[in-house]
């Protein structure tokens, strides 16, 4: 109950800050500031004539609001974002929105048609008149994005995992203040600035993503303010996208991981036919590039063009990416740079002449392959992009998932949130069949080392990295 109680109140206070943060100009907030002090200050009017200030101030805002509500109409509008396929953490993009007015036709003549005489689209020239000459741009115009609502849900506040994060203390944990700040940093993936709209109707907007994961945009909404230049006043027009943030990536040294050609049974459907063993699948014509010796010359004699010999390679070099999904503390931190961490190992190996599988688990067990025309990077990275931690299984899962694995791979790169026993255990495992692993270990500080294994003090991942 009183864990429900403090969520009301953060759910209540954040929603009340993000209005007045919005609806204020920087000149209002310092404005608004400046009367409640005057009106602290003053309170008792035989002692002090600060309520004098507070006086004038509060007129101030009465004026402001009333010169917005009163003789203005609502402006109605169509925005157009340009957003580019991705984007990266912590890598400012710049994407162009374009406004536009539908038209106003003048009135019909008698006994006429609408024709050439309507209006084509005014981007921004809003004035108050409908009349030709009356309309003027108008100055002072900034484009706001309406994201969805980062405010979680009760269900997603409530679960408290013990053991806690560091730095949370008992109390905290009651109130679930951290939890709070955690849950809406995590859900506000991107901070966008304002942008004034020029007189062609186009702003430039600067975002810059914080959290990977999906932006969701919900409208676009356009800002002017009052004669004072303290309060804005808003119009709004839906304008539904999404834009996918990938990853933060770090500078990995060169990497040359062992192993040698593995058998895959029945090869890998649609892999390049490189390698050292060839197996028949299909007829298909030829292409510039494909070899000679590869012709069909049987049935060029009969279709009277060329046809070649279409193989399947059954031997790669494959190598397995495990990522551990399962957070020992309520900890977003460390799971960021654990990702972060998958993610360059992900565009550092080679996928020219390898597979790279990526192996995790989330509400069931996921195997993602890359390499040799069978996946790209990019869609690897925007899975990646999407991965949470699984609080509804254990490690098991993944020890299972990955020892079902080994016999097609050649090597293989863990990124673990932990080094305890099970963990251990999955690492003794795969060396004991023969596979070379790579570990790497997200940890909170500095850990005693240990031989070939390499630990990753949050804030401090780059220079650990570096050092493979």
């Amino acid at each position: 109950m009183i864990r429900l109680l403090f969520y009301r109140t953060y759910h209540r206070a954040w929603g009340i800050a993000d209005w007045a943060g919005r609806r204020l100009t920087p000149a209002g907030k310092l404005t608004l500031a400046g009367l409640l002090v005057a009106g602290a200050w003053g309170a008792d009017t035989t002692q002090s004539t600060a309520y004098q200030a507070w006086a004038f101030l509060l007129a101030v805002f009465v004026v402001a609001a009333l010169s917005l509500a009163v003789g203005r109409r609502r402006v109605r509008f169509t925005a157009t974002r340009r957003l580019p396929r991705f984007g990266t953490v912590g890598q400012p993009l710049t994407y162009s929105v374009t406004v536009q007015v539908p038209p106003h036709p003048d009135p019909l003549p008698a006994g006429g048609e609408r024709g050439s005489h309507e209006k084509s689209p005014l981007p921004i020239r809003w004035g108050e008149g409908q009349g030709e000459g009356k309309a003027r741009p108008r100055r002072g115009l900034v484009v706001l994005e309406d994201l969805a609502d980062p405010r979680p849900a009760w269900a997603e506040f409530a679960p408290r995992r013990a053991p806690r994060a560091p730095g949370v203390g008992w109390l905290d944990d009651v109130i679930g203040f951290t939890r709070w700040m955690n849950l809406l940093a995590r859900r506000r993936p991107a901070v966008i600035a304002e942008a004034p709209l020029s007189d062609s109707g186009e702003a430039r907007v600067t975002l810059t993503p914080r959290r990977r994961g999906r932006v969701e945009f919900r409208g676009v909404t356009l800002a002017r303010t009052d004669v004072f230049g303290l309060v804005r006043r808003f119009d709004a027009a839906a304008a539904a996208q999404s834009l996918v943030i990938l990853p933060k990536r770090y500078r990995l040294p060169p990497l040359s991981l062992p192993g040698v050609r593995e058998y895959q049974p029945l090869g890998v459907a649609l892999a390049s036919s490189v390698g050292q063993s060839d197996e028949f699948v299909a007829l298909r014509e030829y292409r510039p590039g494909d070899a000679v010796r590869h012709i069909h010359w049987r049935s060029v004699a009969k279709l009277d063009r060329l046809v070649v010999r279409e193989h399947e390679d059954e031997f790669f070099v494959r190598h397995a990416l495990v990522l551990d999904t399962f957070a020992v503390t309520d900890d977003d931190a460390a799971f960021e740079e654990a990702v972060s961490v998958a993610a360059s190992f992900v565009c550092t190996l080679p996928t020219q002449e390898s597979l790279l599988d990526l192996l995790f688990v989330g509400p069931q067990a996921y195997c993602f392959t890359a390499g040799r025309g069978v996946g790209h990077v990019e869609q690897m990275l925007e899975v990646l992009a999407g991965v949470q931690p699984c609080a509804s299984r254990g490690f098991d899962a993944l020890a299972t998932l990955v020892i079902r694995h080994a016999a097609r791979i050649s090597g293989c790169v863990c990124v673990l949130l932990a080094w305890d026993e099970p963990r251990r255990q999955l690492v003794r495992q795969l060396r004991a069949l023969g596979i070379p692993v790579r570990v790497c270990v997200v940890t909170h500080g500095e850990s005693a080392p240990e031989p070939e294994v390499t630990f990753l003090p949050v804030g401090k991942v780059q220079e650990a990295l570096s050092r493979l």
